[in-house]
Parts: C-alpha cells; structure tokens; sequence
C-alpha cells in the first residue's frame, strides 16, 4: 500500500507573530493598567475635596441614614470663652457629620490662647466630642501698666479678665515670666517671707527685688536667691527685721547687710530733710548664727 503521506498544518502568520509579539504584548498590559490606576487615584482625590463627588455623595449618605450631627460634647473647658471655642469648633447641631473635618477644627482650637492641647473626635452616627488641656495661670504678670496671666513657663494665657485671679502672685518688670517660676519656688521654701511678699519685681532683667506689703523693698543677690531667702527668714527670726522701719533691706554683698531706716517724723512739705544715712551691718560667719548688727 502505498504511503499516506500526513499534511501538517502550518500556523497562520498573525499566530506566528502574536507568539513572537507575547512578551511586548504583556509588557502593554501591565503598562496600560499602571496607568489606569493612577489616573483612577486622581480622580478619587480629586473628588474628595470639599465639594467633590465623593464628599458630595458622603453628605448625601450621612443625610439619608440621618448622620448629622446632634450632641457636642466638651470636657476640660474651665477658662476658654465657649462662644470663642464653638467658632473655632465650626459645627453646629443639624449639620451632616460627615462632612466635619476634624484637622480643621482641631487646628483651629489650638490658636485660642487658653488652650495648650485639644482633642477632637466624630463619634458616629452623631456627636462630636472635643477634650481639652488648658494652660494653668501661674502668676499675674505686671509690665508697662499692663497686667497679663501668664503660665509656669512663662507665657502669657490672657490679658482679659485679670482680676479673677487675685490670689495668685504678681511678678513686674521685663523678662520676668522667663524666671519667675523658679524665683517663686524659691519663695515657697520659706513661707514666713512669702506671706509678706506683695510682688517680685525683675530687675535689669537679671536679678530680683522683693517687694513688701509693708513697702519695704529687699534687694536679692543676682543668681543666689534660695540662699539669700533663708538668711533673711533667719534674720526675721532671730531679730525681727522685718518689722522695723525700714526703706530698704540690700542684700546684694556676700559680706555685709545694708539697711537704710525710714524718717523718725515726717518733714514740712517745704522743708529739706536729707535721706537718712544706710546702716550697714555685716553678714553672718554661719548660715544659722544671728549677725552682728549696729542699732538701728
């Protein structure tokens, strides 16, 4: 019998170039679905601002489940003006929830000056809920004819509604916030000469002078407060210098205590009374020991 010879069908040209084409043709698609991608996230971003499709359709879908906002809550708030710190808040009950941006409102807060740190949260389905640290007024500060709370390290809270915090110490002259802490605590080591403190005053920004009810002025030495303090509670102690009457109580030497007395009698208002003589008595070879000291 004759051989039957097998025909063996060739493949066509476009599948000979499509096998050959594979590897370019992958290469496209993966290209061509990168692109589609990013463009894709554009868009998205792009709707989402405010007013875009996306927050469009977000304060559509906050409305038709009812997602607005009904309870503002406000933990921490002790000084901060409500009416300032709803303002800066920028949501009112009725408003869709949805579209309340919590950066915003957050950034906002903590431009008000009583506020140190704030918190704000959206609670679904409707409260918003915002926590407070406020800044705690640690002295009143007094510079220039104005008055001004100021915190523990030193910077100003307010100049609005001062007098509320009369209890707290007041502190004068320029620079002193930046140090008044440190001088305060100082004072509270020796209560005895606190009571009697009226205010610290800074002077030349670099040293301080105490200022009495009494009116007596004590002048403290530069950087040695704590130990210049406790020598002149033991000084109060042990012989009442205090509650003499004196101008002025200098305490800037190491070595020796100046003093000057105030008038015996008050002079005629044309008269010319010389300013009495300081009295100088010499410091205290101990730190407990009374010193030696002229009659005053």
């Amino acid at each position: 019998m004759p051989r039957m010879k097998r025909e063996i069908a060739r493949p066509s040209r476009l599948k000979l170039l499509v096998r050959r084409q594979r590897r370019n043709l992958r290469l496209a698609a993966f290209a061509a679905a990168g692109f589609t991608i990013v463009l894709v996230g554009v868009s998205l971003a792009h709707s989402a601002q405010s007013g875009g499709t996306i927050a469009s359709l977000q304060q559509r879908f906050g409305r038709a489940i009812d997602l607005r906002v009904k309870d503002i809550v406000i933990d921490g708030r002790d000084n901060t003006p409500e009416p300032l710190l709803r303002a800066a808040l920028g949501v009112t009950v009725g408003d869709p929830i949805l579209g309340f941006s919590v950066e915003g409102a957050r950034a906002r807060i903590e431009t008000l000056s009583w506020v140190e740190h704030v918190a704000v949260e959206r609670r679904l389905p409707n409260t918003i809920y915002v926590d407070l640290t406020e800044r705690r007024p640690f002295a009143i500060w007094q510079n220039q004819g104005k008055f001004q709370l100021i915190d523990r390290a030193g910077a100003v809270v307010t100049n609005e509604d001062v007098t509320a915090f009369t209890d707290l110490p007041l502190v004068v002259g320029q620079g002193a916030p930046a140090h008044a802490s440190d001088m305060l605590k100082a004072l509270a080591a020796v209560p005895e000469i606190r009571a009697r403190v009226a205010a610290i005053v800074r002077v030349g920004e670099r040293r301080w002078n105490l200022q009495l009810k009494s009116g007596l002025t004590v002048m403290l030495p530069e950087g040695h407060e704590p130990a210049a303090l406790a020598r002149l509670a033991d000084l109060q102690a042990q012989q009442q210098l205090l509650d003499r009457p004196l101008l002025f109580v200098d305490m800037r030497l190491p070595d020796r205590l100046a003093v000057r007395a105030k008038s015996a009698s008050p002079a005629a208002p044309d008269a010319k009374t010389p300013d009495p003589a300081p009295i100088i008595a010499p410091a205290a070879p101990a730190p407990r020991e009374p010193p030696n000291r002229r009659a005053t």
